[in-house]
């Protein structure tokens, strides 16, 4: 083989080797321009409506996006899947996913079972409750005015849902049984007076769920408050994901960009729900971390 020869063959092997160690690495350079490897983000978005599930999904976007120059490009794979009951509490040791939205404190959770980032996703609105009621019943959730007149009352919550906990500590009857799925057909068939819900998802839940039973609505009335804030969980073997996810959330609330995308999605609800008209009920919430235990009501600022 002649020098010629021999040289073009060293070329052609390392060119080889290095579009190997390209595909298999995690970043690599090619004409001074770096390469990283798409970041997948396995994002559990079940057990929740469909209102909450657009929101979070945007949410967790827009804080990929703001973080894609410094961490790399990024895919979501979104996982619908009910889990009932306490299955929730194994969405990373054993389903494997990556990263949820729920509440700060979920009482399914352990210190070390999950990476919480702080910042809250939507003004703890969740906390502000409305009732689905029977509509034969209207008149009546109309006229109450006192707290004692609501917990002679019976609260219906699916099984392992904290505001079974929340609203037994503040002295209200609680009917937990059953799931979100079949929540309204007992409602229906009377076996408790009323199921709350957040006022960013209730107008959906009632739409996708309730409306589908006949006798039921959204109660005119009666609005409840309890510190019930929206947070990222991420798996804790991904220390790194949540290291992105912390600064991207920062990001997007020193853009503005997370406000602009609540007023989207619920700019009008005040008006829409009437919030500021209703007989407002505070609760306390045993669950809540301390860094949250200040929340208190603000129209004002929804």
């Amino acid at each position: 083989m002649n020098l010629i020869s021999h040289s073009v063959l060293i070329l052609i092997t390392f060119a080889f080797m290095g579009g190997a160690c390209a595909s298999e690495g995690t970043e690599t350079q090619t004409s001074g321009v770096q390469i990283r490897d798409t970041t997948v983000v396995d994002f559990w978005n079940g057990n929740r409506s469909m209102a909450r599930q657009g929101y979070e999904r945007q949410v967790l976007e827009a804080v990929l996006l703001s973080t894609e120059s410094e961490f790399g490009p990024w895919k979501i794979r979104e996982n619908l899947d009910e889990y009932p009951g306490d299955e929730e509490a194994l969405v990373f040791s054993e389903k494997g996913h990556d990263l949820f939205v729920t509440i700060a404190g979920n009482q399914k959770f352990e210190e070390d079972d999950m990476i919480v980032i702080p910042e809250l996703l939507t003004k703890n609105l969740l906390g502000y409750r409305i009732p689905i009621i029977r509509e034969e019943d209207a008149s009546m959730f109309n006229q109450i005015t006192r707290k004692e007149e609501l917990q002679e009352l019976n609260h219906g919550i699916p099984l392992t849902w904290s505001d079974a906990v929340i609203f037994r500590k503040n002295g209200y009857n609680v009917v937990e049984d059953g799931d979100f799925d079949d929540i309204f057909d007992r409602l229906e068939a009377e076996m408790f007076d009323y199921s709350a819900y957040g006022a960013n998802e209730v107008l959906g839940v009632y739409e996708n769920r309730a409306s589908r039973r006949d006798g039921l609505t959204i109660d005119r009335n009666i609005l409840f408050f309890y510190q019930f804030p929206l947070v990222f969980y991420v798996n804790p073997e991904l220390p790194e994901l949540a290291e992105r996810i912390g600064a991207g959330m920062q990001n997007i609330i020193d853009s503005g960009e997370l406000d602009a995308i609540f007023d989207e999605h619920y700019g009008d609800i005040v008006e829409q729900l009437k919030l500021d008209e209703r007989v407002l009920f505070v609760l306390d919430n045993p669950l809540i971390p301390e860094e949250y235990a200040d929340l208190k009501p603000d129209l004002d600022n929804l």
